[in-house]
């Protein structure tokens, strides 16, 4: 029974889907088309699309965009040939890459355009980030995103913003991984991940200038049960700068409730790698940021509160691990001496999981105060949020009263 499970994950799958499809968007008379053809790789002779879709056994194909433009009001799709994920480079792939593989890669690049200047890494596990950083070096932007989340980031799909070193490619090596995504790898960076054979290490020169796909739409298609298809514009933060938030402030009941203090411009950087990251990340959803490295990542949860907790209890493991490891090189659960254990948790206690002077992101309006009070209480001093709840000017008092400053985005990041 193990050997047929095992047997499951390699086989790969035949699709009967055709090699070429148009969707067509008929207004009376006018008429516009999207031609689309089926991308396909050769691997160890055996040309196929993709292994198979989000489980073993399903049919999928990913198609790329040759032809057509649609034009609704005043937004137009990306042009076509501007390819990034749709029209990968494998420079090496033990076995095709599957639906899973190539979505976290687009929501690693999703989230990367938005960070150009600086070397910055993403690190993916089934479509949310777990980790996501920027330093002065490719090596140091994937170490702090890995040791953000070092437990999730096992298998998921690395996405950078620079050619990889050799430094940053042994630091990959010592992990596992599904996929690596880069714009370039130098020498003898391929020969080291040749020693992975089921690694997927993918060249996307259009990293080079993903900055250009900032502000750019597609058309969102989402398939409902019944057959019938939702389409939308796919979003697009306009909050990007430090002059595109406002601070928090409200009417209620004839009184005017006004944030007390400026943001520092720490408190701003922050802020904006948050809100920015936030785009990529399934609703509903709260994460804490330090640095611009998250701390905490809380996804897809039914109440704004249970996902303040759910991060903030993250961040909490998630420093407990990363200290055991740098200091005996295991994972927390596994280290048995009580006594180093205790030592751990005192530190990430006094620490209060790393939140301390980290900025809280929410995609959407806090409806009370009491998800705000879940960061405030571990020592966050900025928040940010879409604003406009009725109740906003209680999340206002709240950071009033723990000197905290807090900022609108005047735009919802929903992602589902």
């Amino acid at each position: 029974m193990t050997s047929d499970l095992k047997k499951m994950y390699r086989t790969i799958v035949d699709d009967h889907f055709p090699d070429k499809m148009e969707i067509c968007f008929i207004q009376s008379d006018h008429r516009q088309t999207l031609l689309y053809e089926k991308v396909l790789w050769r691997i160890d002779d055996v040309e196929k699309g993709l292994r198979y879709g989000e489980n073993p056994g399903q049919e999928a194909a990913l198609y790329r965009l040759v032809n057509g433009n649609l034009i609704l009001g005043e937004t137009e799709t990306i042009q076509p040939g501007r390819y990034l994920v749709s029209d990968i480079e494998l420079l090496q792939s033990g076995k095709h890459p599957g639906k899973t593989n190539l979505t976290d890669a687009d929501n690693a690049l999703n989230i990367l355009r938005y960070f150009d200047d600086r070397p910055t890494a993403v690190i993916v596990k089934h479509n949310n980030p777990c980790g996501v950083a920027r330093s002065d070096t490719l090596e140091g932007a994937y170490a702090k995103a890995n040791m953000a989340d070092r437990v999730a980031a096992f298998g998921g799909c690395i996405a950078v913003n620079r050619p990889v070193d050799l430094a940053t490619a042994e630091a990959v090596f010592k992990q596992y991984a599904e996929v690596v995504v880069a714009p370039e790898f130098e020498d003898g960076v391929t020969d080291l991940f040749a020693r992975k054979k089921n690694l997927r290490v993918i060249r996307i020169n259009n990293i080079g200038c993903l900055n250009e796909f900032v502000g750019k739409r597609f058309i969102d298609l989402k398939s409902l049960m019944d057959g019938g298809i939702i389409a939308q514009w796919s979003f697009v933060p306009s909050a990007r700068r430090k002059e595109d938030l406002r601070l928090a402030e409200c009417e209620y009941k004839g009184a005017q409730y006004r944030i007390q203090r400026e943001p520092t411009e720490k408190e701003y950087e922050d802020m904006i790698f948050g809100w920015l990251v936030e785009s990529g990340i399934t609703s509903n959803s709260v994460i804490y940021v330090k640095d611009q490295v998250t701390v905490g990542i809380g996804t897809g949860e039914q109440d704004r509160v249970g996902v303040a907790e759910i991060a903030r209890d993250k961040a909490y493991r998630k420093l407990a691990d990363r200290y055991c490891f740098e200091a005996h090189g295991i994972p927390y659960n596994d280290l048995k001496d009580q006594d180093q254990k205790s030592d751990i948790d005192a530190r990430v206690s006094t620490q209060k999981g790393g939140l301390i002077g980290s900025a809280m992101v929410s995609d959407a309006f806090f409806p009370f105060r009491d998800g705000v009070d879940v960061g405030l209480r571990e020592g966050v001093t900025a928040v940010i949020q879409p604003g406009g709840s009725g109740n906003d000017y209680q999340s206002i008092e709240a950071c009033n009263e723990a000197g905290a400053t807090m900022v609108y985005t005047g735009e919802r990041s929903f992602k589902h």
